[in-house]
């Protein structure tokens, strides 16, 4: 047998005592992991521990498992939103397939689970905003998926919001970049799994009933012209607009999520041509701001809301002391004074529900919810309290992070 891993090789060392000359199916229940929220897939799949963290192991003829443990190499160091791939075992006894070995991706869940265990949260149209907005992020990067569909797709709490990550890269082609007509047939085969999974939901009593899977499919198509329209296209600006169109554009392509790369204004005595390249990388500037302020690493959306809620704290202190304070200050004395004791309040046996800054943004809404009531400010402090009575333990039981899983064991 041999293995192919990525760095840092000590990642991959104490997964070498795995039984590999065994058939994956096989696999004995104590060294398997069972992880609840884990979705359907058409080869055996496992999922194992190795000092804290879990991995995904699937069982996949040697040839396409090399094809995906590339592509899924190249995708992470370009940011696109997929599984992170560790490596590979081949040549294993008995003509038996290769084994490709992903990291298990944090707080994620399949569609299915979302919809069995779903409290109205996160409804249908939600979850086909990002599903669309991934496979646009693709195609933008050139990537042909071939079989996008919500069974090949991880989907992650994201303040509020969802984010999608490609799961199976099988069936990828890579190009340079895609013709209208190799994105139109992707995006055709999309939307005709994405209508046949809503309809198998649908015969198992787990769609609402207002979903119409045959009108949401359709609703897919609409909704990914509609994105790649305003992310693409070209747009004619008078000499006298053009600071403001282009400041517009790009206001624009960050409230969508996305960054903007090259900016190009082709120039005529009329006016002028503005195009703009859409960065196809995961987005990333609000993670990147609020790593930079408080060492904080969370998601695109969560950062967001919590860099709202730092700068708040920052004007608060600027008011109440008089004098400026400055941004990198207020992001360590926001951790120290206002987020870090409310993750640390959450109790133990509820801790592994939802992502801590997950947890955090949902104690500032139900803080919003509660002043809203009181007519007044009730505080940070007080919210969180009656969050961690009132809300939190009505989310979905099934864990979701590898920290709550390793601790079923």
């Amino acid at each position: 047998m041999r293995f192919l891993f990525r760095p840092p090789a000590d990642e991959a060392a104490g997964l070498l005592a795995l039984p590999w000359d065994q058939p994956l199916e096989e696999w004995p229940d104590d060294v398997v992991l069972h992880v609840p929220q884990r979705g359907i897939s058409r080869h055996v799949v496992r999922f194992v521990a190795n000092d804290g963290a879990v991995y995904a192991l699937k069982e996949i003829v040697e040839p396409l498992a090399r094809k995906e443990y590339a592509l899924l190499g190249a995708f992470a160091a370009e940011g696109l939103p997929a599984v992170s791939v560790l490596g590979i075992c081949v040549d294993r006894p008995g003509d038996q397939p290769a084994i490709l070995v992903t990291r298990y991706l944090e707080y994620s869940v399949s569609y299915r689970h979302l919809f069995a265990t779903s409290r109205g949260e996160h409804s249908t149209e939600q979850l086909i905003d990002t599903m669309v907005e991934l496979l646009v992020r693709l195609h933008l990067a050139g990537v042909f998926w071939g079989d996008c569909s919500l069974s090949n797709t991880l989907f992650r709490p994201d303040a509020g919001t969802m984010a999608a990550y490609l799961v199976d890269a099988e069936t990828v082609e890579r190009h340079p970049s895609l013709s209208t007509g190799q994105r139109l047939h992707d995006l055709d085969l999309a939307a005709d799994r994405v209508g046949a999974e809503l309809l198998d939901l649908e015969f198992g009593g787990l769609l609402p009933r207002d979903v119409d899977p045959i009108e949401t499919a359709a609703g897919f198509r609409a909704k990914y012209e509609a994105l790649w329209d305003e992310l693409t296209r070209e747009e004619f600006v008078a000499p006298a607009e053009q600071r403001s169109r282009v400041a517009e554009r790009l206001r624009r392509l960050d409230d969508l999520g996305f960054d903007a790369g090259e900016i190009e204004l082709v120039t005529s005595p009329e006016g002028a041509r503005l195009r703009v390249r859409t960065r196809v990388a995961e987005p990333g500037h609000h993670r990147r701001e609020l790593f930079r302020l408080t060492g904080l690493e969370v998601q695109e959306n969560q950062a967001r809301r919590l860099l709202d809620d730092l700068r708040s704290y920052r004007a608060r202190l600027e008011q109440r002391d008089g004098v400026p304070v400055p941004e990198t200050v207020a992001g360590h004395r926001w951790v120290a004074e206002v987020y870090a004791p409310v993750v640390e309040s959450i109790p133990a046996e509820l801790v592994g529900r939802l992502a801590p800054a997950e947890m955090f943004h949902e104690i500032l809404e139900h803080r919003w919810f509660l002043s809203e009531v009181a007519g007044a400010d009730v505080g940070t402090t007080e919210a969180a309290r009656s969050y961690v009575e009132t809300v939190l333990p009505q989310n979905s039981p099934e864990v979701t992070s590898p920290s709550a899983v390793l601790g079923l064991l």
